[in-house]
């Protein structure tokens, strides 16, 4: 992983976002928008249920609901958008006796109900209304095809190279039944109603097609919860994602997104996601004294700031020492492992959730990161970092990797496209 690759990326710069239209424009969710204000409320005596009253002042659909991710486009949505407060990550295999056809069709309702969802309306049949008060609260569903999912259809000469199996490293300790799939959708929004809303949308549409084979969710934080836009923070409690690449990076799309030109030519503007589910051993981590913590990172906690001076975005100095000869950011500290320049270049955009599934039976938590990240290659991008962290990076001692997957995730869908088309009926 790279650097601060644990935790999440550094929202995006410009996300694609609109607002959702006025009046004469507006969707059914945004007419019903002040349900959100009379909403249900339980009365603190005796439970009483009731509607209470809108305020004066209430407005329909509030600004964090009004944000629209647009469905078509060069890129698929949910990789350049900034982090969405909660998610879904969900992966299928083909039922017995589906194939390239009912993959083809499956994939032709996803981005049907996709399209509409994102734009704050009603999905195409049997709505369930969880989310008919708000609007599209930047929604995103991002479709990605697994290894196996080439072999199901009879689409093997269009497996790509880059979609070889991930190789095993020190650090795994994978579930096979939580890992891989034929199909992965991410599900990404600032509404947990409206995230799940499409979860169930997606998981209907899938039928008789296609079976859930794993479903994990996540969060991060609300947009507005900080007194102003800053990287996030992980469940370690550190600031993560301050050197995540850049839309405005001039190699930002040579390192993200496979190019016009490449191969196979399905995979045109499409990208890789590497998907981890990482425990983070917080019980141990915890006993840490703060100092101790930020030696592990490399960078101070309360501000991100690299251990060698300056502030968040100041380029860490990896020569200097302190007044005994000793490397002020250690050798083994993790920000120092994960730079592009100490792994030949290497860099991936990270765009993960954080999880927290309950409480173990010996009382330590289930929790940590939900691993997202994307490339042109993983094999240039994830495997030569993932790799170096195995041979001595000293957040590996904090953490565990539970499951993984990788996917090849093709370019946006044109109009009156699906996603996958030029794939399933070329």
């Amino acid at each position: 992983m790279p650097e601060k690759s644990l935790p999440q990326a550094r929202t995006p710069e410009a996300p694609v976002t609109r607002p959702v239209p006025g009046p004469g424009g507006i969707s059914r969710r945004a007419l019903l928008g002040t349900a959100g204000a009379t909403g249900l409320v339980l009365g603190a005596a005796g439970g009483a249920v009731g509607y209470a009253a809108a305020p004066a002042d209430a407005v329909p659909l509030a600004s964090v609901g009004s944000d629209r991710v647009m469905f078509h486009g060069k890129h698929q949505p949910g990789i350049t958008e900034g982090l969405q407060a909660r998610g879904h990550l969900v992966a299928f295999d083909l039922a017995a006796g589906s194939g390239r056809k009912e993959a083809a069709a499956l994939l032709r309702r996803w981005s049907a109900t996709a399209e509409r969802l994102m734009a704050g309306e009603a999905a195409p049949h049997d709505d369930t209304d969880v989310a008919r008060d708000a609007g599209p609260s930047s929604l995103t569903l991002t479709f990605g095809f697994g290894h196996s999912f080439f072999t199901r259809t009879g689409l093997e000469k269009q497996r790509p190279a880059a979609l070889d199996p991930l190789p095993d490293f020190s650090s795994d300790r994978l579930d096979k039944s939580r890992s891989d799939g034929d199909l992965w959708v991410q599900i990404g929004a600032n509404d947990a109603l409206v995230a799940f809303h499409a979860l169930r949308a997606i998981q209907k549409d899938a039928g008789s097609a296609a079976r859930v084979r794993w479903q994990m969710n996540g969060f991060n934080r609300s947009p507005g919860a900080t007194a102003h836009p800053m990287t996030a923070r992980n469940l370690m409690g550190q600031l993560d994602g301050t050197r995540n690449p850049k839309p405005a990076d001039a190699d930002f799309d040579r390192r993200i997104f496979v190019p016009a030109s490449g191969e196979p030519a399905w995979m045109a503007n499409g990208s890789y996601a590497v998907v981890r589910r990482i425990r983070m051993l917080l019980d141990d981590w915890e006993k840490l004294s703060q100092p101790a913590q930020e030696a592990v990172i490399g960078r101070r906690k309360a501000d991100g700031a690299p251990l060698s001076g300056g502030d968040e975005t100041t380029p860490m100095d990896l020569e200097k020492a302190d007044a005994k000869g000793n490397y002020v950011v250690p050798l083994d500290a993790h920000a120092r492992i994960t730079r592009p320049d100490q792994n030949g270049g290497a860099a991936m955009l990270r765009r993960p959730f954080s999880y927290h599934d309950g409480i173990d039976a010996d009382g330590t938590p289930d929790a940590g990161l939900l691993f997202v990240c994307w490339q042109a290659d993983p094999l240039r991008g994830f495997v030569p970092v993932q790799r170096k962290l195995d041979r001595g990076d000293a957040l590996s001692k904090y953490t565990r990797h539970e499951s993984s997957g990788l996917f090849a995730v093709p370019g946006g869908a044109a109009e009156g496209e699906y996603v996958g088309q030029r794939l399933l009926e070329g």
